[in-house]
């Protein structure tokens, strides 16, 4: 598993509170973890700080799973 994706899952697991296990590159934030705006801009801001990264609101607004966040990250990366 790659150290990106390692990465996403350590914030997704600390922001929405849950088990490592219900993490896979599949979930989605909004249908499978019902993520609100909230917990949406949380993430976000967990993934800028975690990889030291700066993600405008256009392109927050296109990360809706752990897939999206871990392809826009090795993009910029």
């Amino acid at each position: 598993m790659s150290d990106v994706l390692e990465g996403v899952k350590e914030v997704i697991v600390d922001v929405m509170k849950i088990d490592p296990k219900e993490v896979t590159v599949e979930t989605r934030f909004i249908e499978d973890l019902k993520a609100d705006s909230m917990d949406q801009f949380f993430l976000i801001d967990g993934l800028c700080e975690k990889f030291d990264l700066s993600i405008s609101d256009e392109d927050a607004r296109q990360i809706k799973s752990v897939k999206d966040a871990v392809t826009y990250i090795e993009k910029v990366k």
